[in-house]
């Protein structure tokens, strides 16, 4: 009961703020969603519905400081989004905090090249 409300509190949230951040052609968005084992981040152009890039640490299978591996996710799909031709990203926190191992995941983003 506890998970599915604390589900539904994200879902809101996250609702709040897709209303304000929107990806298009010359700035996509960079999406990043928490998983309890796992992070993952695409950039996507949602006027063309295509995800640009992405990255995450499902295929890594090493253990170790999380905030390190959704780092270590930031700098990979920072790499991928220069390879698709893309510079400049609106950055979404899918309704978690900006805190953690999303912050790390745009600290990350930003260190490999990325204007959040």
């Amino acid at each position: 009961m506890k998970t599915e409300l604390k589900s539904k509190a994200r879902s809101a949230r996250h609702r709040r703020v897709r209303k304000k951040v929107a990806g298009t052609p010359d700035r996509p968005r960079l999406a990043v969603y928490r998983s309890n084992r796992h992070i993952y981040a695409q950039v996507i152009d949602d006027v063309a519905g295509r995800t640009l890039a992405a990255a995450s640490t499902l295929g890594d299978g090493a253990s170790g400081d999380p905030k390190k591996k959704a780092k270590e996710v930031g700098l990979a799909v920072a790499e991928a989004a220069k390879t698709a031709g893309v510079g400049k990203v609106t950055f979404d926190r899918g309704g978690f905090k900006y805190h953690g191992q999303v912050q790390a995941v745009a600290d990350g983003a930003r260190e490999g090249g990325l204007e959040l």
